[in-house]
């Protein structure tokens, strides 16, 4: 009953949703619709409803048994879809199979129980077929492909720019330390470039250099604003080089002349593409961990003693500068500074190579060495791909520990300091001045790492972590700096974890989801089984079950041992089980000051109990 007046209540407040804009091309295969709630739904036969504003017309009506077709406007039949579990989960987002542009509006979700309704979101969709089209010459030294949109844009706005045709191909993310600048193709490396105020004009449109005839194709600009997605289409066209074979009042033999050039200027082309697409780029492979990583780039002796050489990488960031007969540390970039050298002496005996310190994962990039004189003129550029091979551990979430291993042979100075991190803001274990750091620690990680004993001495500074779940699943990096903070070693290892799987057959008179650990959690600790994100299956706290707090579908139908906390065994059982129980469930402990002890995932599979029909005959096999 507490919980019908808290949504009766909620449904009285009175507030204002901005609608969020969705654009969307009219071929699109689909779309996706918005809409999340993470508060409280009503017990007695909740719905979702996705309506049109506009037409005041039904778009999809979604039940705990699944999508009720009754009511729906004839024209959203089949096209319109929600995740089956959507009322466990709080994701109500309506997938919209191929929009038209009559299917331009706004949308708003509802949640309900047939006496009360809560609007959750509204979501303007807007369907589009015009697109910008845009033409060059062959020899333009740059094109730009248009896309503006509001002036002021938040500082969270991010840009992507793809191309869809004649194929998928990533060219450009903003701003430049997005991840997705990772996936970018090869084709524009180095190529391409966006407004460095864009933020405040809103003209985040794209630059591209030296545009060729493989450029050709259709561009999308997606701009995502907050909760708006925003799009535009462009369509790149090269002009053709037209040649008269034999214009009124030209010698025969002129055009002969032409015709001769064309032909020998189109097999200068073919050969070019031919070389990039089939001549491959050295490749450098090492394993996360080694001390270092020599990236070769050779050059004829004697280079001009003014030279400048200049390492990047595909994003265009520096590397490594060297100038006026030295290096400079100031005109690279953070990430790799302090971690590359060069031979002395370099621009004499033409060996440019470059070694790398404490290679990762996250350097596995392409590098680009070139050579300038004095006025800027490129004298030579070579390009190579590095490959960094993690560590990969793979166990099942029901194991008690698991071994996150790095071991050195190098002397460690006894001031060292050792750090595991997840993250750059996340430090599951830290050692220094001869001891554990467990102030330094993540929450989530303490009193669930380990490290063995005088670890600087021994080189061994592998670590132990212990009841691993598949939230635990990520790249560790284990990283040693010396006292005034250079980095004397880094190594990386990729954990994951398995999901444990439990498949029973519907009718079964119960099913068992397992969870068990040391029984050394504290005396006040409390857990919760919960299935997605907002189901509460089972409470304990206070040393007892809290069966008012279970969501009504699970009441009298799960139960946990006595002593849970002496034992360690927080397994739950579940009791007639049906395909609607089957899902993803966690059981989350916690301390009484709300800090998380324990976590563990579990996936159920309910699956359609087999028939048996009497007088059939048996098949052998």
């Amino acid at each position: 009953m507490k919980t019908l007046v808290t949504f009766g209540i909620l449904l009285y407040v009175s507030f204002r949703i901005q609608a969020a804009v969705i654009e969307v091309f009219e071929e699109a295969e689909s779309v996706l619709l918005p809409c999340l709630y993470g508060g409280i739904i009503p017990e007695e036969d909740p719905f979702v409803t996705w309506t049109r504003n506009d037409h005041n017309s039904k778009v999809f009506l979604f039940r705990q048994e699944g999508s009720d077709p009754e009511g729906q406007n004839q024209i959203y039949r089949g096209r319109t879809s929600m995740s089956p579990d959507a009322l466990d989960t709080g994701n109500y987002s309506l997938t919209f199979r191929k929009p038209q542009l009559s299917d331009s509006g706004n949308y708003i979700c509802s949640i309900a129980d047939g006496v009360k309704t809560l609007k959750l979101t509204e979501v303007q969709l807007n369907v589009k077929d015009v697109q910008e089209e845009v033409k060059v010459n062959r020899d333009a030294e740059f094109v730009v492909l248009p896309c503006k949109t509001s002036a002021d844009l938040p500082k969270d706005t991010r840009v992507e720019w793809t191309r869809s045709e004649p194929r998928f191909m990533f060219v450009q993310a903003y701003p430049n330390t997005s991840t997705r600048n990772a996936e970018r193709e090869e084709h524009y490396w180095g190529r391409t470039a966006m407004n460095k105020d864009l933020l405040r004009t809103g003209d985040v449109s794209l630059t591209l250099r030296d545009p060729g005839a493989r450029d050709s194709g259709r561009y999308v600009c997606t701009v995502y604003r907050g909760k708006d997605i925003l799009r535009q289409r462009v369509d790149l066209e090269q002009a053709l080089l037209e040649v008269p074979l034999h214009p009124e009042g030209t010698p025969v033999w002129v055009t002969i002349f032409l015709v001769v050039l064309l032909v020998l200027g189109l097999s200068g082309i073919v050969l070019f593409y031919f070389r990039h697409y089939f001549i491959p780029v050295k490749q450098v492979k090492v394993d996360s961990g080694e001390e270092s990583v020599l990236l070769p780039c050779t050059a004829k002796k004697n280079l001009p003693e003014d030279a400048k050489v200049e390492w990047t990488d595909k994003d265009n960031l520096k590397v490594h500068v060297y100038e006026n007969g030295s290096d400079y540390p100031g005109e690279q970039s953070l990430f790799y500074r302090t971690r590359t050298k060069m031979d002395e002496n370099l621009l004499i005996t033409g060996d440019l190579s470059l070694t790398l310190k404490h290679p990762t994962i996250g350097d596995q990039n392409f590098y680009t060495c070139r050579v300038f004189n004095r006025v800027g003129a490129i004298l030579m550029m070579k390009q190579l791909k590095l490959q960094v091979k993690g560590h990969q551990i793979k166990v099942d979430s029901d194991v008690e520990s698991v071994l996150l291993a790095c071991r050195t042979t190098d002397h460690l100075p006894g001031d060292a300091r050792v750090e595991w991190i997840k993250s750059p803001v996340k430090k599951i274990h830290v050692y220094e001045n001869g001891s554990d750091q467990p102030g330094e620690q993540s929450q989530y990680y303490r009193t669930r790492t380990k490290m063995n004993e005088e670890p600087l001495r021994t080189g061994d500074l592998s670590l132990t972590l212990r009841w691993p779940t598949v939230e635990d699943s990520d790249i560790y990096i284990c990283k040693v700096s010396s006292r005034n903070g250079d980095v004397l070693m880094k190594k990386q290892v990729e954990l994951k974890v398995k999901v444990c799987q439990v498949e029973v057959e519907e009718g079964a008179e119960s099913v068992l989801l397992p969870f068990r650990t040391t029984p050394d959690l504290p005396g006040d600790a409390e857990l919760e089984w919960r299935k997605g994100i907002y189901v509460t299956v089972h409470v304990y706290q206070n040393n007892s079950d809290q069966p008012e707090k279970q969501n009504r579908l699970y009441m009298n139908r799960t139960r946990m041992d006595e002593d849970l906390l002496k034992t360690g065994d927080f397994s739950l059982t579940l009791c007639w089980p049906t395909k609607r129980d089957s899902g993803k469930y966690r059981c989350l402990i916690y301390s009484l000051k709300g800090n998380l002890q324990r976590e563990k995932t579990v996936l159920l599979k309910v699956t359609e109990r087999r028939q048996i029909h009497e007088g059939t005959p048996l098949i052998p096999v």
